[in-house]
């Protein structure tokens, strides 16, 4: 079951972010919680909150800003099942393109943005700070620009 999280789903959240570790600070989390053009999704097995996915409404377009899912639950379809939700979530708000960026090493994120239709459009050089798992200049990753017209 997929719902919208509130404020007051903060401690769960930030609890589920600090396993799934899609870089999003428990600031930032708050943030989005409390801000009106902002729709953090609550992707629910049982009662225990398993996968999150924060959509921020722009003028014309919606940002998908992370999804996030516990290690243990992945590739069962809880981010196919996220990214449905985020793409009926920006359609009511009737955007005309959904748009994210990507570290370009996290290959499961990009196979998923795949199977939702989106493309490249473009990347950010050595935009995404060093991670232990990249070698490259200065240890820096590029970001993936992606979109998918809704």
């Amino acid at each position: 079951m997929i719902t919208e999280l509130r404020v007051d789903d903060l401690a769960l959240l930030t609890a589920l972010e600090d396993q799934a570790r899609s870089g999003i600070s428990a600031s930032q989390l708050q943030a989005a919680l409390s801000c009106q053009q902002t729709c953090v999704l609550g992707l629910w097995h049982q009662k225990a909150l398993v996968g999150y996915a924060i959509v921020v409404q722009l003028l014309f377009d919606a940002e998908l800003q992370a999804i996030g899912v516990l290690p243990v639950c992945r590739r069962q379809g809880a981010g196919d099942a996220l990214m449905g939700a985020v793409l009926t979530t920006a359609q009511g708000w009737s955007s005309e393109r959904l748009l994210l960026e990507v570290r370009v090493g996290n290959l499961s994120a990009i196979r998923l943005y795949q199977r939702s239709g989106f493309s490249e459009d473009g990347r950010r050089k050595g935009y995404y700070p060093s991670c232990p798992a990249v070698e490259g200049p200065a240890g820096r990753e590029d970001a993936l620009l992606l979109s998918r017209v809704l």
